[in-house]
């Protein structure tokens, strides 16, 4: 059965190397074992659903693909699917996700107001989506996530329940992170659907309760902007043709063959 599990979980990433999708399955577990040191009420179930409706992603569609179904790509792909009446898993997560965020908004520690939450709940959803687009190349999602956690551990002051609970977030993002870099820059894992979303949203969420306001609103307008930028524009042709993002894109990982692919 372990054979079995080990196998399921194996994917081939863009350089045509065998990768283990348990890496993001053991950051699924970090992240929602950590978060239930948070103040918020809800944030490890939250999180841990988050997590799960990746990994069900990450197991079904491989299933899908040998079974010669077509399997959508994008958020465009997948509600054009949806609106067919077709649900793909993609679909799933893209409706659940946001669900999921509100329910962690909606619930997080005072004060918070109505509109908010709205803000709040879209921030922690794209977010997730956010580290999965970029979870293309090894490395490249933990280099953007981890330094976002490591700013917001250190910046929330604790003083009170939501601002502990963004401090605790943030460490439940940054130490299975941390833990994850080496399988990932060596392409032993990947953190999948499953890892990336959970730690987009744990920083999401995070963000939300000890950023103001008007930083929030801020936050979010970028993550929007890039989350629809990214159904025209590849992030990887667009990192490739930029030295300074290039350099910092390819930090730590293998010499790889020539990148021909999306898919890690």
């Amino acid at each position: 059965m372990l054979t079995a599990l080990r196998t399921e979980l194996r994917r081939t990433n863009f350089s045509g190397r065998s990768v283990s999708l348990g890496e993001g399955a053991a950051v699924v577990a970090g992240v929602s074992l950590l978060a239930l040191r948070s103040p918020g009420r809800a944030d490890g179930a939250v999180l841990a659903g988050i997590g799960a409706l990746g990994l069900v992603d990450d197991v079904l569609e491989p299933h899908q693909r040998r079974a010669g179904r077509a399997v959508s790509k994008g958020l465009r792909g997948h509600f054009g699917a949806l609106r067919r009446g077709r649900l793909t898993t993609g679909a799933a997560k893209a409706l659940g996700i946001p669900v999921l965020a509100l329910v962690g908004a909606a619930a997080a520690p005072a004060p918070r107001s109505g509109a908010m939450v709205l803000a709040d709940g879209a921030l922690a959803a794209g977010c997730a989506n956010l580290a999965n687009l970029l979870d293309l190349r090894p490395g490249r999602a933990l280099k953007v996530a981890l330094p976002a956690a490591a700013a917001l551990t250190v910046g929330a002051d604790g003083t009170g329940p939501r601002s502990r609970s963004a401090r605790d977030l943030a460490l439940a993002a940054l130490i299975p992170g941390l833990l994850a870099v080496p399988a990932d820059l060596r392409e032993h894992g990947m953190l999948g659907d499953s890892g990336a979303n959970i730690l987009g949203a744990a920083v999401g969420v995070s963000a939300a309760r000890a950023l103001s306001v008007p930083a929030r609103l801020a936050l979010l307008s970028v993550v929007v902007a890039l989350t629809l930028a990214s159904e025209r524009v590849s992030f990887s042709a667009v990192i490739d043709s930029t030295p300074a993002l290039r350099t910092v894109d390819a930090w730590g990982r293998r010499s790889a063959p020539a990148e021909t692919g999306e898919d890690r």
